[in-house]
């Protein structure tokens, strides 16, 4: 088993940063990819960033590249979002997910096999 932990999700005026991160454990030995979704209020549940583990080839969804960085910090097995420019429509829950089968696709919530909890992101306009 996997479990993933989410953490940094807030309150932050528009135009302002948070840094999400995910800590992972468990049998995380078999890991090809890890990505962050987030879901709004009544909204489905949308790709917004992946790495692959192996490589450390990153995905964005277009609307967010130039704003959204993914990351890994290897010492603490961490995989953080840094969210710049942050706007009202960047407000949901913020998840984290990992996948444990060699796929071709990264980006659909079918992809992944462990989630994490998820940590509510909310920007002020």
């Amino acid at each position: 088993q996997v479990q993933l932990v989410e953490s940094g999700g807030g309150l932050v005026q528009a135009g302002g940063s948070l840094r999400l991160s995910c800590a992972a454990s468990g049998r995380t030995f078999s890991r090809y990819f890890m990505g962050w979704f987030r879901q709004a209020a009544g909204k489905e549940r949308e790709f917004v960033a992946a790495m692959s583990w192996s490589s450390g080839t990153t995905y964005y969804t277009d609307s967010m590249k130039g704003r959204f960085t993914i990351s890994r910090d290897n010492a603490k097995d961490t995989v953080d979002l840094q969210m710049n420019n942050l706007n009202a429509e960047d407000t949901a829950v913020y998840y984290c997910a990992l996948n444990s089968l060699y796929r071709l696709r990264y980006n659909r919530r079918g992809d992944y096999d462990y989630w994490g909890q998820g940590t509510q992101v909310t920007v002020s306009s």
